[in-house]
């Protein structure tokens, strides 16, 4: 049994099998999500549940936080009973969403100011790695918070690494996101292209997957393509997300914005499918 106490916010996709790492890791564990019917597994287990952000930073040690975006984030520090409301010190709050790397760098302050240390840690992998625990951790803040915490980011992920101060974290994976998009968007439109001249998927993603150009990635997204399956294990209105992010950070090049206009355009219709369904815009 580990004695250091978490507690988590967010029990999205992500959020419920990440934590339910830390709960076969034999960490005390207490949640808080705003749609409480998502606590209610969690109360089956016997964990349990906060009514708001501050009063869970107030019992635990490490808070752990994934949600969607900026103002979630924003809403979650800032409200009225949110974590900069408490009168705590000596905690440490990590951030695993993807958000700019800007929010971050006011949040640690605000933070350290508060006498806390803060942490942005988003990851790449998606459900099926939270599952398994081999995410891969890219961690912003200071070196002294993070080795306190490695341990515990480790029973997430098969890798968690230091890149950098506040919000170096989510501008490392504003960048692997920009990859996503791409590679994405080209797998895509690579199976729409042989489709179009009588090749079926599962022949063109059985050649891709035994060439040098296969990847776990684009097993799963071939088998997502070959099984008309676009349930969101990533949703696209979130690579949508990202890759403006990563625009207001910079990612002007060619094949970021050509990425970044493609989503745009589906996010209308396919938002709230998987990022692969973008192949809908090619077929």
């Amino acid at each position: 049994m580990n004695t250091t106490k978490t507690g988590w916010i967010g029990l999205g996709n992500m959020g419920i099998p990440m934590s339910q790492q830390l709960i076969k890791a034999g960490y005390p564990l207490s949640v808080y999500n705003r749609s409480k019917d998502k606590e209610e597994g969690f109360k089956a287990q016997g964990i349990g549940t906060a009514a708001s952000p501050l009063l869970l930073i107030k019992d635990v040690d490490v808070v752990f936080i994934m949600v969607s975006d900026d103002k979630a984030i924003s809403d979650i520090f800032y409200g009225e009973a949110g974590l900069l409301a408490a009168d705590v010190n000596e905690k440490v709050i990590i951030n695993m969403s993807t958000v700019s790397p800007a929010i971050s760098r006011e949040i640690a302050a605000a933070c350290k100011k508060q006498g806390n240390h803060y942490l942005d840690a988003p990851v790449s992998g998606s459900v099926k790695q939270a599952e398994d625990g081999v995410l891969v951790i890219m961690v912003g803040g200071e070196a002294e918070a993070f080795d306190k915490v490695k341990p515990i980011l480790e029973k997430l992920g098969k890798l968690a690494l230091l890149v950098g101060g506040a919000g170096a974290g989510n501008t490392a994976k504003l960048a692997i996101n920009t990859l996503l998009g791409i590679v994405a968007q080209g797998f895509a439109e690579t199976v729409a292209l042989a489709g179009k001249n009588g090749i079926q998927p599962e022949i063109l993603t059985n050649l891709i997957n035994n060439s040098a150009l296969g990847s776990p990635f684009i097993k799963i997204k071939g088998d997502a393509i070959v099984n008309n399956n676009f349930n969101a294990a990533f949703a696209l209105k979130h690579i949508t997300k990202d890759l403006r992010l990563a625009t207001e950070i910079g990612a002007d090049t060619p094949l970021a914005q050509a990425a970044y206009q493609t989503y745009q355009n589906a996010e209308a219709a396919l938002g709230e499918e998987d990022i692969i369904a973008v192949i809908k815009q090619f077929r």
